[in-house]
């Protein structure tokens, strides 16, 4: 994969008669859309657990408890059956790379200068790689500290308090930082119909995406010249 947020073996950019390119795989689609719903549900019974008002109204602790535990444990499920996806492994390794064209992203963001032209990407931006970058880690801190509540046999040597004002503190992180990925979503429907329907029209992934279908275009292009 190069290090411009590429691939030595890109999925292609599929061209479709509507005029409208393929963005994410069913695989693809289906990890978000799970670790969605999985995250969904840690986040509201966190809030039917710790928030008082939320608590009275909801009641059953018990059950709110269990889906708790087992909607934190089992989200990084999604994230590893979508690991047998081609097309997942490549958008991890575009995630994991920064290209040069990511620190004039970053710094348009600062500059809040929003003209797509100030914010050159591939196909994921700056904000989105960091986004994910940060979204994972919140996640084993979590699991980590929910184990450590959960079984505290595990490390004697880290107390309850500790892990709890950890978990909860990272918690609220997250909710904070969901509610920006969602509200962002929300401002860009040719966003969500990528995700939905796994294609965007070309003219929205020319003006906010143009170095990714540029550099797809030069790969599809030199494996033909490779067939040839």
């Amino acid at each position: 994969m190069r290090s411009t947020a590429g691939s030595a073996t890109p999925t292609a950019v599929r061209p479709d008669p509507s005029g409208r390119v393929r963005r994410f795989s069913t695989a693809e689609r289906m990890v978000h859309r799970a670790t969605g719903y999985l995250m969904l549900v840690c986040l509201t019974t966190a809030a039917c657990l710790y928030l008082g008002p939320i608590a009275q109204l909801v009641g059953r602790r018990h059950l709110m408890a269990t889906l708790h535990e087992w909607s934190g444990i089992l989200l990084p499920a999604p994230f590893l059956l979508g690991l047998f996806s081609a097309d997942f492994r490549a958008d991890l390794r575009r995630l994991n790379r920064s290209a040069p064209y990511d620190r004039q992203w970053l710094a348009a963001a600062r500059g809040r200068r929003t003209a797509p032209g100030a914010r050159p990407a591939g196909k994921f931006n700056a904000g989105q790689k960091l986004y994910a970058g940060w979204i994972a880690g919140a996640v084993l801190v979590m699991m980590f500290t929910g184990l450590l509540m959960w079984f505290m046999g595990l490390l004697p040597f880290v107390s309850r308090t500790s892990a709890i004002f950890v978990h909860d503190l990272v918690a609220w992180l997250i909710a904070f930082v969901v509610i920006g990925h969602i509200r962002k979503a929300l401002e860009d429907p040719e966003s969500r119909l990528g995700m939905r329907t796994g294609y965007v029209s070309r003219s929205w992934a020319e003006r906010y995406h143009s170095h990714w279908l540029r550099e797809e275009h030069d790969a599809g292009a030199a494996g033909r010249a490779d067939e040839t």
